[in-house]
């Protein structure tokens, strides 16, 4: 095969934030007025060098572009195929602005709806797809990032989010009929999609990668239909480049043979989220004029891969395919850059990861020993053997205290009093009113907060001083809350720098980095922490922040808790132990830290699960082993508390439908949700799944900077209360306060307190 022709080794996409989080700060610069849309643009032109750079320097053969966004990859392909609504095309925005408005929302035209990519803790912008949308190519980013590359002598495949998967995640646009899927505007977006082939190929484009991850899941027949049918038209074309069709996250299944006997030249295989789907590779004949890319290397985890098994995985696909290339399970976007700037790391641990960087290297060296033979990288292959071999030898795994107590847990320990006699006993303590209002946790990180925070970190200011600092910070978000006139109040969690690292960082079998930035959605960006090892609880956490605030008021206070799924979820997690095992061990954790702030007084205890669905495996033959263990944890977290104490938990970026009976199990006394972007369409599902217990559906989008009315959140408190009776609807925001203003946050709880207050005399009456 030509070399021209071979896609080799490569991966399916790479970070765009920047090792630093530069474009993070360019774009959020830019939003503050404080940047000029040259210079976001120059930001964005010297990551995406970089990046190229880096990439051809490392040696891979192919190298992909059009994976840089702005905010997301769906909005991408939704405003180059002119697929924007028209509230806000109508807006007279500049097409940067109009790009963002659809991103964050304005005082006119609230944002597109935000949901999870697949299972993953990336969150993509739902398109919005009519019987009347019009589907034309509108930009020109995929070719400007190609000639971008060209002109640096390295030669890209643009990436795009295939037709299929796009239409799949879009969602039907108001207005649109009873019955109405987007699946069924196929043709008219195969018709923008030739026309952008065409022009790529005219400009000398030898590879476009069109990426289908919605294959990975459970697709029915006339789903899979459309996508043989697309495959055809697209493989058809006169004037294209070759097609890399790429589905991740799973095996593909039956979509593999549909893909396999269409006239594209090469897809794109995920064998570490799936290792079976080796066989059903290798079972497939008409791959045999195809290339197939191995995705060997994991793309969303941070271990050094086990060369040996990646490359017997490789090895086994010779033959079955005219061509076996090495990639990426997935793209990269969903691991840190480098793992080697994590100096302060244990030099052991550090040994035993892969960031972005480093699988670049790892899909380098399988691909060289699978086509050149192990002996021209002897010595690379057994130092990653070294690496794996230390980690798995490490008696930093194991904590034989952890493993004891685990055995020693009864079914008892994990069940609570039925509902109605915790209700009857939480009204009781409580004596809250109809429609109680509260938020879900978080107020505003303050410029002033964030320095006193680096400024402990970096020894500058003493524990006492700091302590001091988050206490009148403390104090001055429950006298707000107190003026505000919610009914539940919250500390604020100034100490906290994320929901999942600050509680990591006290537990044992954590560690946590100093650069390891994730894009989760636009320029918002975590540090997952490393759970490595057994976890323990050495002391407590957070009694010390909820009893000082419990302390300065009348009204409950709520202590604050990350639980263990949404632990697991956001963490990158040891793969030596079934998951479940590490969940009942974090479980155990948080357990001990609600039983203490019950102990110091605390009478509403919030356990978020916010990842619940979103760790919900792709395939429904695999969903009740997960939801199984998923509840138990929970469960044994929030158990052996008194019935007067209320457990409350969120949940965000939701599709509830598919885990509603997991809602009811967890036996939460309230769950807070997401809905204000989907204007409640989630509560018809928990009105005809009979959810029986309270519930804070959002009417206050936090991902928006614009401030919604009183008039607006009285209207969607109105449509809860017909799917929900008022006696279980709580009032509250989507989500926490953290990335917001104070001057957005105060406007709107006040409205939100109106709303509620309004709503509930209108009940009264």
């Amino acid at each position: 095969m030509n070399d021209i022709d071979r896609l080799g080794t490569t991966i399916l996409g790479y970070p765009r934030i920047g090792p630093d989080r530069e474009l993070k700060r360019a774009i959020e610069a830019y939003w503050a007025g404080t940047l000029d849309e040259a210079e976001l643009q120059r930001t964005g032109h010297d990551l995406r060098v970089a990046g190229w750079r880096s990439l051809a320097g490392a040696g891979l053969d192919t190298v992909p572009s059009n994976t840089f966004s702005y905010y997301d990859q769906v909005l991408d392909t939704a405003t180059l195929f002119g697929a924007l609504p028209a509230r806000f095309t109508e807006l007279g925005l500049s097409p940067t602005d109009t790009y963002f408005a659809a991103a964050r929302g304005t005082a006119e035209a609230p944002a597109l709806e935000m949901t999870k990519w697949f299972d993953t803790n990336y969150h993509y912008l739902v398109p919005e797809i009519g019987p009347d949308t019009t589907f034309a190519v509108h930009g020109r980013k995929p070719l400007e990032e190609y000639r971008e590359a060209r002109a640096l002598g390295i030669e890209t495949r643009p990436v795009l989010v295939g037709p299929v998967t796009f239409l799949l995640l879009a969602k039907p646009a108001d207005g649109a009929p009873a019955g109405y899927r987007p699946l069924e505007r196929l043709d008219s977006l195969l018709a923008a999609y030739l026309d952008l082939l065409a022009t790529l190929h005219d400009e000398g484009v030898r590879w476009v990668q069109l990426d289908e991850p919605a294959f990975a899941a459970d697709r029915s027949a006339e789903e899979l239909d459309a996508l043989t049918y697309a495959y055809d038209v697209l493989g058809s074309a006169a004037a294209r480049p070759r097609i890399l069709a790429a589905g991740y996250f799973g095996d593909l299944g039956p979509a593999l043979g549909r893909l396999a006997r269409s006239p594209i030249e090469a897809i794109a295989v995920d064998l570490v989220t799936a290792p079976s789907a080796v066989d059903t590779v290798v079972g497939e004949p008409s791959l045999r004029d195809k290339q197939v890319l191995a995705g060997v290397v994991d793309g969303r985890n941070i271990w050094r891969v086990d060369a040996d098994r990646a490359l017997a995985a490789a090895a086994t696909l010779l033959g079955s395919a005219a061509e076996v290339g090495v990639s990426t399970s997935c793209s990269l976007l969903h691991v840190p850059y480098d793992a080697d700037r994590e100096t302060s790391l244990d030099p052991r641990i550090r040994g035993w990861l892969s960031f972005a960087r480093q699988k670049v290297d790892e899909v380098v060296l399988i691909g060289r020993a699978l086509h050149s033979g192990t002996g021209v990288v002897a010595a690379e292959l057994e130092a990653a053997r070294a690496a794996v071999r230390d980690r798995a030898n490490a008696p930093a795994l194991r904590d034989p205290a952890v493993r004891d107590r685990l055995t020693r847990v009864r079914p008892e320990d994990s069940r609570r009093a039925d509902h109605r006699t915790r209700v009857a006993a939480q009204q009781e303590e409580l004596a809250l009113p109809p429609l109680p209002s509260t938020t879900i946790g978080s107020f505003p990180q303050t410029a002033d907060i964030r320095r006193a925070r680096a400024a402990h970190r970096a020894g500058r200011l003493d524990s006492a001083a700091y302590e001091a600092a988050m206490r009148d910070e403390i104090e001055r978000v429950i006298r707000l809350q107190e003026d505000l006139g919610l009914d539940v109040l919250v500390h604020g969690e100034p100490e906290r720098n994320d929901m999942v690292q600050y509680f990591a960082e006290q537990l044992r079998g954590f560690a946590a980095t100093e650069h390891g930035w994730v894009q989760s959605y636009g320029s918002r960006c975590v540090r997952p922490p490393i759970l490595y090892g057994d976890v323990a609880r050495p002391a407590p956490m957070t009694v010390r922040w909820a009893r000082y605030a419990q302390s300065l008021t009348a009204k409950p206070v709520k202590g604050m808790l990350t639980g263990p799924v949404t632990i697991l979820a956001w963490s990158f997690v040891r793969d030596d132990q079934p998951l479940g095992d590490t969940a009942r061990q974090v479980a155990l954790a948080i357990r001990d830290e609600v039983h203490d702030l019950e102990a110091a007084g605390i009478r509403i205890i919030q356990v978020d699960e916010p990842a619940l669905r979103e760790l919900l495996p792709l395939h429904a033959a695999e969903h009740a082993e997960y939801l199984d263990w998923a509840v138990a944890a929970f469960r044994l977290a929030t158990a052996g508390i008194a019935d007067s104490t209320q457990i409350h938990t969120h949940m965000c970026y939701s599709e509830f439908g598919d885990i509603l009976p997991a809602i009811e199990a967890i036996d939460a006394d309230v769950t807070s949700i997401e809905a204000a972007r989907s204007r409640m369409e989630v509560l018809g599902d928990l009105e005809r799944a009979g959810f029986g217990r309270g519930v804070g559906p959002g009417v206050y989008d936090i991902h928006s900077p614009r401030v919604p009315d009183v008039r607006e959140m009285t209207g969607l408190l109105r449509t809860a209360l017909r799917a929900v009776p008022a006696q279980r609807v709580w009032v509250n925001p989507d989500c926490g306060l953290k990335t917001r203003g104070y001057a957005e946050i105060e406007p709107a709880l006040r409205n939100l307190v109106a709303a509620a207050h309004e709503v509930r005399t209108q009940q009264h009456h």
